[in-house]
């Protein structure tokens, strides 16, 4: 069998066969196959895509390019989550505690963010002392006691996307629902879980900017999860503005606290206890949505999910006394508010835009050599669809960057105005099972 062939075929349109993709991922991921074969072989399918066989039986050769994580040792139904990705998306803070304080268990792997504000890991790490860092036999002895774990991914995991995903990010191949779909997959599914539910977000601030792009990549994933018989269900959720109020890292901690403790935003609340409801469903803890959402909240308002946060940060070195009283944590040097040059409705809050400033500010990475400062970024004080006066507060931005006020424009030009009463678009779109 030659590369060469395979590319050829992948260009003429033809669907590759299950030892032609097994042929090309076990190659390049030992280095037999160069990174030129590997990016033409890409470009191929950006142009011709690939068919529901095809992109899981990639994901499949991928999962297996290196370890996979046995989970069998934990009792009961192992669920997960994972986001595409957005800005001020602290969501796995929330849901992870409450849907353990359910009764479910929660094994993630998470990364960190590259962009706009951190990963989950990143967010986790603002606080005081936790290691996102533990063994395979700490991590399922830990799901095993307290019912969660929130840990780094190991780096022989899926060795096949680690070095495809860097090549395709420096060769113009990012954007295929295909490649997209079976790097996700891959990562989930060689994660070990039993069940996976996908926050598939669109919008500005999102990988995928249109709620058509977010279906077509959240059915093909589903589609990956059914073909390898996993439980694999979706939500399509709208990044036309950042999710909640905080983006940053400690502020996302605080505002994920505020929110167990039943003080949360409306849209992060309402997407936590949908979510949560679902993945109650996935793990068999509950037979109806309804069921679900009443569970969930029954967790906020009694506090279970909070102290679930605790135990979690406690079970990974961190200081607990943070989750209970959150004003210990580290504030930034300057801390400034944003005020409005115009009267009227709030039609627009740019969640790309916004995202970037904070990262200017000190919250995310411009590259992975790039050092995050946790104290930093934005709290929101407006939302779209908020009445604002002259001189009302938009948000406060929070750094340790002297040079901050070139950025002051930058956030209150994210802010769009409307003389009109703005209708709120909803989180949720759709939901796919």
């Amino acid at each position: 069998m030659r590369m060469v062939d395979i590319i050829v075929k992948k260009r003429m349109g033809e669907s590759l066969t299950k030892e032609e993709i097994d042929f090309f991922v076990n190659g390049f991921t030992n280095g037999q196959i160069p990174d030129y074969q590997a990016s033409s072989l890409a470009m191929a399918i950006v142009f011709q895509g690939m068919n529901k066989k095809e992109i899981g039986q990639l994901t499949d050769a991928m999962l297996h390019s290196g370890d996979t994580i046995d989970l069998s040792q934990i009792k009961g139904i192992k669920v997960d989550k994972h986001s595409t990705g957005g800005v001020g998306d602290k969501t796995s803070l929330v849901l992870g505690p409450l849907v353990s304080a359910c009764g479910a268990k929660l094994a993630k792997m998470s990364g960190r963010g590259l962009g706009h504000t951190g990963g989950t890991l990143d967010k986790l790490e603002s606080i005081p002392g936790v290691s996102i860092n533990i063994s395979k036999e700490d991590f399922i002895k830990q799901v095993n006691d307290i019912g969660i774990a929130i840990v780094g991914q190991t780096g022989s995991l899926v060795p096949a996307d680690k070095k495809l995903y860097a090549l395709r990010d420096v060769t113009g191949t990012v954007e295929s629902i295909p490649l997209i779909s079976s790097s996700i997959m891959s990562k989930k599914l060689a994660s070990g879980s039993d069940t996976i539910l996908l926050d598939v977000k669109f919008g500005s601030g999102a990988f995928m900017k249109t709620l058509d792009q977010a279906r077509e990549l959240a059915h093909t994933m589903v589609d990956i999860g059914d073909e390898l018989k996993r439980d694999t269900r979706a939500i399509i959720t709208d990044m036309n503005e950042p999710l909640g109020l905080a983006i940053g890292n400690n502020l996302e901690v605080i505002e994920a606290i505020n929110t167990l403790n039943g003080h949360g935003p409306s849209d992060l609340v309402e997407l936590c206890t949908k979510a949560g409801a679902i993945m109650l469903m996935q793990a068999k803890v509950v037979s109806t949505m309804e069921e679900g959402e009443k569970l969930i909240a029954s967790k906020i308002e009694s506090k279970e999910g909070l102290a679930k946060l605790a135990q979690l940060v406690k079970a990974q070195g961190g200081d607990d006394s943070y989750i209970y009283h959150p004003e210990k944590f580290e504030k930034a040097k300057y801390i400034v508010d944003v005020l409005s040059s115009n009267e009227g409705y709030i039609k627009e809050i740019n969640a790309l835009e916004i995202g970037e400033a904070a990262m200017k500010l000190g919250a995310g990475r411009a590259t992975k050599e790039d050092v995050i400062d946790p104290t930093s970024g934005i709290v929101l004080n407006k939302k779209v669809g908020s009445f604002v006066k002259k001189n009302d507060v938009l948000c406060t931005i929070y750094t340790n960057k002297e040079d901050y006020s070139s950025l002051l424009e930058e956030v209150k030009n994210s802010f769009k105005f409307s003389n009109e009463k703005v209708e709120v678009n909803p989180i949720i779109y759709e939901v796919i099972a």
